[in-house]
């Protein structure tokens, strides 16, 4: 099926180069396409790695794999598979990723643990060894590509290449960030739901480099949500080659951590929301800021339950200000609440405080600010200092057409 390009869709970033870092692509013909689904990174020795996955209990075999391979903190390359999951596949999946691995730990005479696998698309079918086995090999012996290219090739239901990039100074040394994702439907947070890649030319330590990206995994990938569905592939991995040549950062006490720090969370940020703008059949990006909650975690599970919300979704796409399918899904997110001083706005302008409409509350203003692409719910709970942002997009007939027939 030919999707529409998103309306909510970004450019592609101009993003720099990264030292220490190839991409290449390929056709395995996973599906029945005709399009590279096949991308292939390759990286200096001596590259740090970090990595966040899914939380579900039925995991692909990457998953699996890739959890453990990151505890030893180094990579040398990186291969991603686009339609066919590979997930609840059993032995055969997993022999076919072990194949991979061993295919390209081969080619860049390394350990098949230091090569990282990811595979997005139909569940339940085993990813064909032939396949894989001539798509890694043309992959190998391609010509190298550009970033929008590889964010291409990862695609399943995009509508849209997505990238994003950042810069920080560590201890008088430039070092750079670029990244790439893929991701449509099949998203809610307990990680991430998408395949996500980040390459960076710092030198940092692995367990410091963990560190930052769990906790900018918190307040990115884990507060977007479009459809509330948990994929069983969901990977985030953040590669450092160290060809900045910077002093390597080791913790926060160093020279230009906080700056890393920020660059990645940024970089993560651009992501999720690029993820959330290109939600299937989107037309709104929402953003629902949660204040007064009993803590940030309790702010961060309200806004989730009024974002996952098929009501509250279907309102804001035919541009309804029911308030009410707001209080309701506050009431149902589990959390300390206290209905009188429950306060709820759109757009800045506050339709309901402390548990009662505004008087003389006028819709009008509401009304022209849910007819545009960008729109604003604000909550306060009214009990405490808790607070989050997060982040989904309004449900519309499209993503029934498009999950409809995925498979086809």
């Amino acid at each position: 099926m030919e999707l529409a390009r998103s309306p909510l869709a970004t450019p592609f970033p101009k993003m720099p180069e990264i030292g220490g870092v190839t991409l290449r692509i390929a056709r395995a013909r996973y599906k029945e396409w005709d399009r590279a689904d096949l991308t292939f990174a390759e990286f200096a020795e001596g590259t740090a790695v970090a990595g966040v996955f899914t939380q579900s209990a039925c995991p692909s075999n990457e998953v699996e794999m890739g959890r453990e391979q990151v505890k030893h903190g180094k990579a040398r390359a990186l291969i991603v598979n686009a339609g066919n999951a590979n997930a609840f596949t059993g032995y055969r999946g997993r022999e076919a990723v072990e194949q991979i691995a061993e295919q390209v730990a081969a080619h860049r005479d390394c350990a098949p643990a230091e090569v990282f696998v990811s595979s997005t698309g139909v569940i339940g079918v085993p990813l064909p060894k032939d396949k894989a086995r001539d798509g890694v090999d043309a992959a190998l012996n391609a010509e190298p590509c550009s970033w929008e290219d590889a964010a291409n090739t990862i695609a399943t239901t995009d509508t849209f290449a997505k990238g994003a990039t950042a810069s920080a100074m560590v201890g008088g040394t430039r070092v750079e960030i670029s990244a790439i994702i893929k991701g449509s439907g099949m998203i809610a947070p307990d990680m991430a739901t998408m395949l996500g890649y980040i390459f960076t030319d710092a030198a940092i330590d692995p367990a410091f480099l963990q560190e930052i990206l769990s906790e900018a995994n918190r307040r990115t990938f884990s507060c977007i949500t479009v459809d509330s569905d948990t994929s069983t592939s969901d990977t985030v991995l953040a590669f450092a080659t160290g060809a900045a040549g910077n002093v390597p950062i080791r913790s926060y006490d160093d020279d230009g951590a906080d700056a890393f720090a920020a660059a990645l969370h940024d970089v993560c940020l651009q992501l999720a929301q690029s993820v959330v703008r290109d939600g299937e059949g989107a037309s709104k990006f929402i953003e629902i800021s949660v204040s007064g909650a009993d803590s940030d975690e309790s702010a961060r599970k309200i806004g989730l339950s009024v974002a996952n919300s098929p009501l509250l979704k279907t309102a804001i796409a035919g541009q309804d200000a029911n308030w009410g399918r707001v209080v309701m899904a506050v009431g149902k997110a589990g959390e300390p609440a206290d209905r009188d001083r429950l306060s709820i706005g759109f757009g800045g302008i506050w339709a309901a405080k402390n548990g009662q409409p505004v008087p003389d509350y006028d819709e009008e203003p509401v009304a022209r600010h849910l007819q545009g692409q960008d729109i604003t719910i604000e909550i306060d709970i009214g009990i405490g200092g808790g607070s989050a942002t997060v982040w989904t997009c309004d449900l519309t007939h499209g993503y029934i057409d498009i999950n409809a027939d995925y498979r086809s």
